[in-house]
């Protein structure tokens, strides 16, 4: 990232996101939400929204504040909201969380409160979403990976709303047949906005940028990477087209959701098509960690694609197809997210802690930050427990999915572990660690006003 400057709460959004992470880990360790309960019940939404918002969303929220200025090459605009839209995002989400509680009987609490978190997290993603919005529309013409950025900012506008009009017909302060008509057909686009729309068409553009820049590969577009993201655009507006009949049409016909999976499908080959070719045309030869357990994301990716494509498959997946949703989530995007942290925060770090004595002093090297021998080990443990986690889901066996989980917690740990290690530079030699002029970096919070 050359000439890039840091955004100074990126680490703050980092490590709320890994804490949210665990919490959600945790809640399913102990049997709370889906499959001891019904995917639609309210322990398993608390559940959901404390994986999606607490975990996936303020991970790529924080990742955008410092990347989208690097896809562009521009300054980030509104630099300054970064703080008070991770205070709404965390306001809300806990109030969100209370209001479900509520819902599910837990005492003092009251659903009252759905509207309320709904609106704080409403104008949380809403700025920051401006924010990054304005950014990309300073610097048209965009690049590619900018621009699925972008179809994945309206993606995450569209499932906001969505999600608000839920809270409202959930707490009961609005009565409505058309909200009432959402909430009944409306669960699944949601979640195909968020998770597939807002997270990964994000993650694509994020990666196609990354990647090449971590291994050294060309960067120039290919004809593939352009069906891949009109593939996506098609998808999208089909999912919207089904909701705008719903309108109209509560029973309307399913077909504009089996062509969206269709193009999805499409999309998701010829994406892991161009991650391989950047694989084997890079100039890195020995790829770093990072890359070796993100290339395990994206088998995760196209098998959980092919799966929820596959009616047998589907069906088998449970309620919901939750198996298959399960090896979305935690297989591709949690993996990925991993895998990323696990290069972003030390590259974050040592630009925080040695750019500034850079050329003047002998500074560490990024990947003197981490152990990769310690944390391939957790990588291999979080995957293998994904797996089982999958198959036990599909194989019914609620108990066998505990302990995957709990392998899978322990993993996630470990691997936290290692993040917190590398931003505390303790596995730098003592004689490189600070030397003169080196701020001494706090584990979460910025060291210093930078630019934004």
């Amino acid at each position: 990232m050359p000439g890039a400057t840091l955004s100074r709460w990126t680490m703050s959004y980092f490590a709320a996101a890994c804490l949210f992470l665990v919490i959600g880990e945790g809640m399913m360790v102990i049997g709370y939400g889906y499959p001891f309960a019904g995917v639609d019940a309210p322990e398993t939404l608390a559940l959901v929204h404390v994986l999606a918002i607490g975990w996936l969303g303020l991970l790529m929220v924080g990742a955008l504040l410092q990347f989208v200025p690097v896809l562009v090459a521009a300054p980030l605009r509104g630099g300054r909201l970064a703080l008070p839209v991770l205070l709404l995002l965390v306001g809300g989400l806990l109030l969100l969380v209370g209001g479900f509680g509520a819902l599910a009987g837990v005492g003092g609490l009251s659903p009252g409160v759905l509207p309320l978190g709904a609106l704080l997290l409403v104008t949380g993603f809403g700025l920051a979403a401006a924010m990054l919005a304005a950014t990309l529309f300073a610097a048209r013409p965009l690049p590619l990976p900018a621009r699925f950025v972008g179809l994945g900012l309206l993606a995450l506008v569209a499932t906001v709303l969505i999600g608000a009009a839920f809270a409202l017909a959930l707490s009961g302060a609005v009565a409505s047949d058309l909200i009432t008509t959402l909430l009944i057909h409306g669960v699944p686009l949601h979640a195909a906005f968020g998770l597939g729309g807002w997270l990964t068409l994000t993650a694509v553009g994020v990666s196609y940028r990354l990647l090449p820049m971590f291994m050294l590969a060309p960067e120039e577009a290919r004809g593939t990477s352009r069906v891949v993201w009109w593939a996506g655009s098609a998808a999208l507006t089909l999912v919207v087209v089904r909701i705008a009949w719903l309108v109209f049409d509560a029973s309307a016909t399913e077909e504009p959701l089996a062509l969206a999976g269709l193009l999805a499908a499409v999309a998701t080959i010829l994406y892991c098509a161009d991650v391989v070719r950047l694989f084997r045309e890079r100039r890195r030869k020995a790829v770093e960690l990072n890359i070796r357990a993100s290339y395990a994301a994206f088998a995760a990716l196209l098998l959980s694609v092919v799966m929820f494509l596959i009616p047998g498959a589907r069906a088998a997946a449970g309620e919901g197809a939750g198996a298959i949703v399960y090896l979305f989530v935690f297989g591709w995007l949690t993996g990925l997210g991993l895998a990323q942290l696990y290069k972003i925060v030390p590259f974050l770090t040592w630009l925080e802690c040695y750019g500034c004595v850079l050329g003047r002093a002998a500074v560490p090297r990024v990947q003197d930050l981490v152990r990769e021998g310690h944390s391939s080990l957790w990588f291999c443990l979080y995957y293998g427990a994904v797996a089982a986690a999958t198959g036990s889901l599909f194989a019914g066996s609620p108990l066998w999915f505990r302990a995957a989980l709990l392998l899978q917690l322990i993993a996630t740990l470990g691997l936290a572990a290692e993040l917190v290690r590398a931003r505390m530079l303790s596995s730098v030699a003592e004689p490189l660690r600070f030397p003169v002029g080196t701020p001494r970096p706090h584990l979460f919070l910025p060291i210093s006003r930078q630019q934004e």
